[in-house]
Order: structure tokens, then sequence, then C-alpha cells
């Protein structure tokens, strides 16, 4: 087995690899940017190499500079994770001519596959079902209309060499098509090198369903199930999980068959996934395939109980594989949510900052339970504004879909994360929405169901009340221990009252405490009761309750006259209350936001590289003012409405905070 190998890439995928790499014995090697010095990744290698400036491509994508690190530390093999170098033939190439080996597939199994026109030509040739549409190149704009209608509206026009929705788009029309395939052409021009355009019919009702293949170099190759990855923001995937609550077996088989056929065709030997829009019908069509690890592996490895990057490093050492397909059995259920460094609140904008606060839920391995936490960063250390916003990829395991998804709803109200703006609101909200519960999802699951962006969850009359009984129990706790006197002339201790009003989400309880040792009785004007027992102390930033015999799990922020509470997506100031004093606090005013309306404020941490206006410049509506970039983004920021500009506050180069004003109007 190889000695010591070097991972190429950084944050959570490199910590995942350094860990399997360590159970088996192996050293490793982790290499940085200046802006990764401090890293995770780094602390945990046993070596570590300095490889350049922040900006990924003066560092961990210069083939030269990562070629230069693996000849230094004499690493015998190299894992590029994903993303990075992970599916660049010619860092393959590199590696194969000094004698390294590459923890990935062959050379030519990147190339055929990193081609879509190619990698369909060749699916269609080893009998793999592929979507309807035109795989040859298109000349002009009246040609794609053409070539739409003889394929059928709606077509999906998409680059050849894409990736991450870039060079994408949906044509319903002739219309359509022609500005989708010069949008596309340009957009593929700028983000590739390579405008090169294909048109395909549009699947309706689409499910985004990928295989999991696995192959060595000596001709075996086996399918571990599938993933369903239908939860997707801007095709960007989001939620997870394995395996799919629409597919029977029949159609996992002959998916899976298809999957293992294309992997031969091209002598694909490592993991790799085949990836596969699915219709209403269960009919499937090949969509592209990944010649690397995918970033949701975890939750294939939760239900088959397979190491994917242990089987991937025993295969470039050329060992065959110890399994064969009748050894593959789905155990279970697993589920992944991405946690991003991305603001739901403020349109999912990327946000950078230190994390004050960084505290996941326990992980865990029992009988009927497993909590896994992949991250790459740790409290105190940094989110940068030169790299993917990924935090961590929480996963959970249940023996059935539901206990997967309450195992999560958990996980989720448990993880503390402070500093930075981050999806977990988001993502709690998914669980338990009722149509990502009942698997009724497809890709355009988020687009339809939060049309308007993401603005917190809205709790549901039980969930309210359990809350409301929670903070009462626990302010009563913490009153106690506020008035508590010792030591002082009369020695006496104020009583505190049994009658409180608890305010929250809009409407507002009147309850009455019987408390007791570890616990307290709470009920309702109505005469509903709660039987809320914890052993909280005020100051806990998490409190573990039981509500009537259910878990319970709140994050818990002061503020005054009660507490700032986070849980299952939503957040909520609650202000626990005597009676006399929600009977005044009722006819106070409420206080009025400030008037921001003739400002325009930076949404996002980030650098500004672009200014349009200047003092005295008449503005319309949705006109560029200036570009912001953060995370390797660019986002233009545009007049809401229309104006004169007053006064300019920022100039290209300038870092700009969230809500800095960058400009005002008259």
């Amino acid at each position: 087995m190889f000695k010591k190998i070097l991972i190429a890439n950084r944050g959570e995928i490199a910590c995942r690899v350094i860990k399997t790499a360590k159970q088996m014995g192996i050293q490793t090697v982790a290499i940085y940017s200046d802006a990764d010095r401090n890293a995770l990744h780094v602390r945990m290698a046993d070596e570590a190499m300095h490889i350049g400036p922040a900006p990924a491509n003066e560092s961990y994508i210069v083939i030269d500079k990562v070629m230069e690190a693996v000849c230094q530390s004499g690493a015998e093999a190299v894992h590029p994770g994903y993303g990075f170098l992970s599916e660049n033939a010619k860092f393959a190439e590199a590696l194969e001519a000094a004698g390294v080996a590459f923890i990935g597939p062959p050379k030519k199994a990147i190339e055929a596959m990193g081609d879509k026109i190619t990698s369909k030509k060749l699916a269609q040739e080893a009998g793999v079902s592929t979507v309807p549409g035109n795989m040859g190149l298109i000349e002009d704009a009246e040609d794609a209309v053409k070539i739409s209608n003889q394929v059928g509206y709606p077509v999906m026009i998409k680059a050849s060499a894409g990736g991450g929705g870039k060079g994408m788009r949906i044509a319903w029309d002739d219309d359509g098509a022609r500005e989708g395939f010069e949008s596309s052409k340009n957009e593929a021009a700028s983000s590739f090198g390579d405008d090169r355009i294909f048109i395909e019919k549009f699947v309706t009702q689409p499910r985004h369903i990928e295989i999991q293949v696995l192959c060595d170099t000596h001709g075996n190759g086996i399918y571990l199930g599938e993933r369903e990855c239908s939860i997707q923001r801007r095709n960007q995937k989001v939620i997870e999980e394995a395996p799919s609550p629409f597919l029977d077996e029949e159609t996992r088989r002959a998916m899976g068959e298809q999957a293992v056929a294309l992997a031969q065709a091209v002598d694909y030997a490592s993991a790799g996934t085949v990836e596969f829009i699915v219709d209403g019908d269960r009919k499937f069509y090949f969509l592209e395939m990944n010649t690397r690890l995918q970033v949701e592996h975890p939750v294939t490895e939760l239900i088959t109980g397979i190491d994917l990057v242990e089987q991937m490093i025993r295969v470039a050492y050329g060992e065959a594989l110890t399994l064969s397909q009748t050894d593959v059995k789905l155990n279970g259920w697993a589920m992944e949510c991405r946690l991003y460094a991305e603001d739901p609140y403020r349109n999912f904008l990327p946000s950078i900052g230190r994390l004050t606060r960084y505290r996941p839920p326990e992980e865990v391995r029992v009988e009927g339970a497993v909590v896994r936490n992949d991250t790459g960063v740790y409290e105190g250390g940094e989110i940068s504004m030169y790299y993917d916003p990924m935090i961590a990829k929480l996963c959970t395991w249940g023996p059935d879909r539901m206990a997967a998804i309450e195992g999560m709803r958990t996980a989720l109200d448990s993880f503390e994360v402070e500093g930075i703006g981050h999806n977990l609101p988001f993502l709690s909200a998914v669980m338990d929405h009722p149509k990502f519960v009942s698997g009724n999802i497809t890709t355009a699951f988020i687009a339809e169901e939060y049309p308007d962006g993401f603005d917190g969850a809205t709790l549901g009359d039980d969930t309210l009340r359990r809350v409301a009984a929670s903070c009462a129990a626990m302010h009563r706790v913490a009153e106690i221990r506020r008035t508590r006197i010792s030591g002082t002339m009369d020695n006496h201790e104020r009583t505190v009252g049994d009658d409180w009003n608890v305010a929250l989400q809009g409407t507002s309880f009147d309850v009455r405490i019987e408390a007791r040792r570890g616990g307290a009785t709470v009920t309702f004007e109505d005469g509903g009761s709660v039987e809320v027992a914890s052993d909280w102390t005020p100051g806990d930033a998490l409190a573990r309750l039981d509500v009537d015999g259910a878990p319970l799990v709140l994050k818990v922020g002061k503020v005054s006259g009660g507490f700032r509470i986070r849980c299952r997506g939503a957040d909520l100031k609650v202000h626990v209350r005597t009676p006399r004093q929600a009977e005044l606090a009722a006819r106070m005013p409420e206080k009025q936001p400030p008037d921001t309306s003739k400002m325009l404020l930076c949404p996002m941490p980030g650098l500004l590289v672009k200014m349009n206006v200047a003092v005295g410049d008449e503005v319309q509506e949705g006109q560029a003012l200036c570009t912001v970039e953060a995370m390797k983004m660019e986002n233009i920021l545009r007049a809401e409405r229309s104006g004169t500009v007053s006064t300019v506050n920022a100039g290209p180069g300038d870092s700009l905070a969230v809500d800095e004003i960058i400009m005002e109007f008259e």
C-alpha cells in the first residue's frame, strides 16, 4: 500500500481524505495557500506545503505548483478531492509522467466524460438511455430554432463544456431559443473558453438522481445504489439523500446496470458518478458522468457501509475489488444537508468573516441512528472570500426515511454557528416542508416553494405552544437565579410568580407554571398543559428539553425581557412578562426601522471592483450602479428606483462590510 499521499485540495474534502488515509496507516501531505495557512486540513495532515497566494488560479489549480509540492514531498499518490484539478486530464497526465499514482480514473476516461457532447455519444453507444436532442454543433440562432422545433419545446440549450449551471438556458418557444442560444454561447465562451452549444429535450417534472459506480483496473464494476439530489438552488445541490424515495427496485437496477456499462465502455477505474434526469413516469435519461468523488458521497457510505475514499486508494494501488454486485446491500436511509456561508435572508448572498462560534452536533454512531459532520473549519477560523462557501456537510442515518429526517431536524437545531450568515434556518425549513417530507419533489422544489426567497419559517401551532411553554419555564428559572439574594441585611429572597405572558411570532399565551425539581407543568389559558423537563442553565446557548415526552432543541440568546430563540428554521424574539408588564407592553408604540430608501447598502462583505456612476448622475430603475465581488462571484448592484446620485462613499478596490453605505441619492 502507498506510504504517503498528497491531497491536492482544501477544506472539508481534504479533511475527509486525511481521515481515511490515517485509518489505513498512510501518511498525508496537505497543500495550502496564503489564506489557508491556519486551515483545519493543514493541522490534520502529517505534512503541509505552501503553494502560493490566496486566489485558486494562483495556487490550488496551478498544475506546476501542485506538481512541485508532490515531488518535494515524496508522495507516491495524489487524491484530488473534487473541484480544482479533480477532473483535469492534464494534471493526471503530469502525475503519470512523474511516476505518481492518480487516485482517480485514467486520463482517457476523464477526457471522454468531461465533454458533454462526446460523453452523450459514448452513452448512446453503450446502450444508456439519453435525452432526445441534437448533439451536433449549432451554427447560429436560426439553426438553434430549427433544431428546437425538431426536438420539440421545451428544450434545454447547454454548453458542451459547461458545469455548475453556467451556459444553460431553457427555451419554450422560438424567441426563447434565439435568445438562449446567444446567451449560452457568450456565457460558455467567458466561463470555459469553449462556446460549443448543443440542444436537448427539457424533461418536465424532473428529478436529479445519480448512480454511484465503483470500478477497478481488473475489469470489475459495481453500482452502489442511487442518490436523490433534486433539492437544488440555481442548479447547485443543497440537500441529498440515499436511496431515492421515488425509485423502485426495477428502475434502480436498470439505472445501475447502464451506469456500470458506461463506466466500463471508457475503461473507468475508481469511484465515479453517473447522473440521470428522471421524469414523473420513472423514465430516466443520461445527464453526465462525474469522474471524481462527489460532494454527497457520505450518504452512499452510510447506507452501504463502504468507505469510498478507501476504495479509490486501493484501486489506484492496483488492487481488485473485493465486492461483487450481490455483496451490495442498501441499509436504512441517509440525509445530507450542505451548510453554506450564504445568508438566506439576503437572497443567499455569500457571507464571509470569523466563526465566533462553531459547535456542530456531536457525531454519534449507535444502533438506529448516526450523525456525521464532514467539515473543514473550526471555531475562531475564518470563512474566506476566495473559495466556495461550504462550511460543512451534516449527515444523518436512520432505519427509514422519517427517522433520518427526524434525526436531521434535531441535528440542525443543535448546530451552533455564529459570526457569519448561513443557511441553517433554510435547511431546517425544508426538513419540515410537507412536500419534502412526502418525497414528492422535483428539481424545481426551491423555485416553486420559495419563489420570493426565504424570510424565515413560521412555526405551526403545536410547535409554537411547545416553544412558548419551554421559554416560560426557562424564564422562570432565569428569574429565580437573577432575583436570589444571599448575605444581605434582611436575608430576603424575592418570590418569583407563577403567572406569565409569553409573546412570540405575533401571538401571545397566558400561562401558569407549576415548578418542580428538573421541570415544570405549564398550563395555558385554554386549559391545555405541557410537561417541560430540562437541565438548562441560564447562559447556556443551547437548551435540550423534553416536552411532553418528545425532544426539543432550542438555540438561546438573551434579549431584554426574554430570549432570541432559533428552532426549526424560525428566528423568534420571545418576550416573557408578568401579566402587568404584558398589559403595559401592549400600549407601547412599535419602533419604526430607519429609512434607507435613499441609500445603496452593500448586501454582503466583498470587494468593490467597479463603479458605474458618479455624483450628479441621474439613474433609472434597474440600472447597474456598481459591482461587488465575493467568493469568486461578481454581484451587480442595481438601482431600485429612479434618482440622482448625491454622494459616493466608496471606490474600486475598497473592501466593504455588510450594510456599508456605498452611495446616497437625492
